[in-house]
C-alpha cells in the first residue's frame, strides 16, 4: 500500500513537471506570434494561461491529497488495539491510548476460558433442603369454617360470604376472610388472630371457644382461597403475573409452567430471580447437565422470576459480513463463534480478510479483551465452534488489503480525472 502511494506520487510530480514545460512552451510559441498576430495572440494568451493554472490546481489538490491520506477510509483493526483513556491533553499520545492485548484463538485458550469460569452455586443457594414448610395463614386468604348440627353458624357463614363477595368479586369462594391485621372473626369465637398459624391450629383454636357454649362441637376448617402469598413471574413467559402460592409448594418449573410456559424468545440460561434484595441467575440448561433439578427450587413470597428475552444477551457481527446483524444466543442459552458468523450470512468473500477476525470483549467492570482467529483454513471453525461468546461482544471481520486500496482509489479517482483533463486542456 505504501508502496503504490509513493510511486503514485512520482507519477503525479511527473505529471506536474510535464503540465508546466507544456505551459511554458505554449506561452514561448505564443510570445513569438505576438510580433505578428498581436490581438490573437492576447486571446489565445489568456486562454491557454487559464488552462494551465487549472491543471496545476488540480494536480496539486490531487498531490495535497495523497499527501494527507495514509490510510484507507473505514474501520480497521490494528495491532496492538489500544483503547482510549482521557487522559493527558492529547487524545493520540501515549497516555490517552491503553494498549490492549490481543489473544490468538487455540485449544489451550478455549480449554483456559472453560477452567476459568465462574462456578454456579445457585442451585446449592437455592435449592430446597428436607421436607417443605406447612403453609401459614396470612391476610387475605379466605376459610370455610363448617360446625357440624348447627346451620345458625353455618348461615352465619353465608351472611358474610355475600358481604365479603360484594366488596371482593375476585374471591373465588365464599367464606371468612383474615383481614389485613391478621385477625379472623366468627360467631362465639371472637377476634383472634390467626395470621402466622396453620389451618390446624386454627381448628383446635375454634372447637375450644366453641366448646365453652356447645357439647362437643364438630368443627372443619379448611381454606377455600390462597391470597396472602405470592410469586410475581415476568418476562418471556406466555402469561407474566402473579401466582399464587397455595398448600403445595411452588417450585420454579411450577411458576412458570402456570404462566402458560416460555415463548420462543425465552433464553432459558438467562433467567433471574429476586428474592430478598438480591438476584440469582439461573441457567436452567447448564443445571440440568450438571445432574442439577431445577424443580427443586422452591419459591417464596414476593419471590419475583424474569425470564430474559435472547436479544438482551446479543452479540454484535459486524465487519465484512454479508449481513451485519445482532446475533441472538440459541434455545439453550449458548452463541459460539461460528454461530453468530452464521446468522450474519458468513463472511464475505469478495472483501473479507479471514485472517482477520477478532472478537472484541469489554463487559462492564472488566478489563478489556481482544481475541483473534486466522479463520483461512476451513479447519479453523473447529476452534470458533468451540469460542462461546459472551453478551455484548463484538466480532468484526476485517477487509483486505486490495479492497482498502480499491476505497482510496475511488476517492482519488475524481480528483485524477480532474488534472488529467486539464493537462489536456493546455494542449
Amino acid at each position: 500500500m505504501i508502496v503504490f502511494i509513493q510511486m503514485l506520487e512520482g507519477f503525479i510530480v511527473a505529471a506536474v513537471l510535464h503540465a508546466c514545460r507544456r505551459a511554458r512552451g505554449a506561452m514561448r510559441v505564443q510570445t513569438c506570434r505576438l510580433a505578428r498576430h498581436k490581438a490573437r495572440h492576447e486571446t489565445q494568451s489568456r486562454r491557454l494561461d487559464r488552462g494551465a493554472l487549472a491543471a496545476l490546481i488540480a494536480i496539486l489538490a490531487l498531490a495535497s491529497t495523497l499527501t494527507g491520506c495514509s490510510t484507507a477510509p473505514g474501520m480497521r483493526m490494528s495491532q496492538p488495539a489500544t483503547l482510549p483513556t482521557g487522559e493527558g491533553s492529547d487524545s493520540h499520545s501515549a497516555q490517552a491510548q491503553a494498549e490492549i492485548p490481543v489473544t490468538e484463538i487455540n485449544l489451550r485458550l478455549i480449554q483456559q476460558l472453560r477452567a476459568a469460569a465462574a462456578p454456579d452455586n445457585t442451585w446449592a443457594t437455592l435449592g430446597a433442603a428436607g421436607q417443605p414448610a406447612h403453609y401459614t395463614l396470612g391476610p387475605g386468604d379466605v376459610l370455610d369454617i363448617t360446625v357440624w348440627d348447627h346451620p345458625e353458624l353455618i348461615a352465619a357463614q353465608g351472611g358474610q360470604a355475600n358481604s365479603v363477595s360484594a366488596q371482593r368479586s375476585a374471591d373465588p369462594a365464599p367464606g371468612f376472610v383474615i383481614d389485613q391485621d391478621g385477625y379472623l372473626q366468627f360467631p362465639y369465637v371472637g377476634r383472634e388472630h390467626v395470621a402466622g398459624m396453620h389451618i390446624e391450629d386454627v381448628q383446635r383454636l375454634v372447637h375450644e371457644r366453641l366448646s365453652e357454649v356447645y357439647n362437643k362441637p364438630q368443627v372443619t376448617v379448611r381454606i377455600v382461597s390462597y391470597r396472602s402469598k405470592q410469586v410475581y413471574v415476568d418476562g418471556e413467559v406466555q402469561s407474566p403475573g402473579a401466582q399464587a402460592i397455595n398448600d403445595v409448594p411452588m417450585t420454579l418449573y411450577q411458576a412458570v409452567s402456570r404462566s402458560g410456559g416460555f415463548t420462543k424468545n425465552a433464553d432459558q440460561s438467562q433467567m433471574v430471580l429476586v428474592r430478598d434484595g438480591k438476584s440469582y441467575r439461573l441457567d436452567l440448561p447448564a443445571m440440568l447437565a450438571r445432574g442439577e433439578d431445577p424443580a427443586s427450587i422452591r419459591l417464596r413470597n414476593g419471590d419475583l422470576l424474569r425470564v430474559v428475552a435472547r436479544e438482551e444477551n446479543g452479540v454484535y457481527v459486524m465487519g465484512e459480513v454479508s449481513k451485519p446483524v445482532t446475533a441472538v444466543p440459541m434455545r439453550n442459552g449458548k452463541l459460539m463463534l461460528s454461530d453468530a458468523i452464521s446468522q450474519a450470512g458468513s463472511v464475505n468473500a469478495n472483501t473479507a480478510d479471514p485472517q482477520q477476525l477478532y472478537v472484541i470483549r469489554g463487559a462492564e467492570g472488566t478489563e478489556p479483551q481482544v481475541y483473534h482467529l486466522d479463520a483461512r483454513s476451513p479447519v479453523s471453525m473447529i476452534l470458533a465452534n468451540q469460542f462461546q461468546l459472551q453478551s455484548n461482544d463484538v466480532v468484526y471481520v476485517d477487509s483486505n488489503g486490495l479492497v482498502r486500496l480499491s476505497r482510496v482509489l475511488n476517492l482519488l479517482l475524481p480528483a485524477i480525472n480532474a488534472g488529467l483533463t486539464a493537462a489536456v486542456l493546455t494542449k
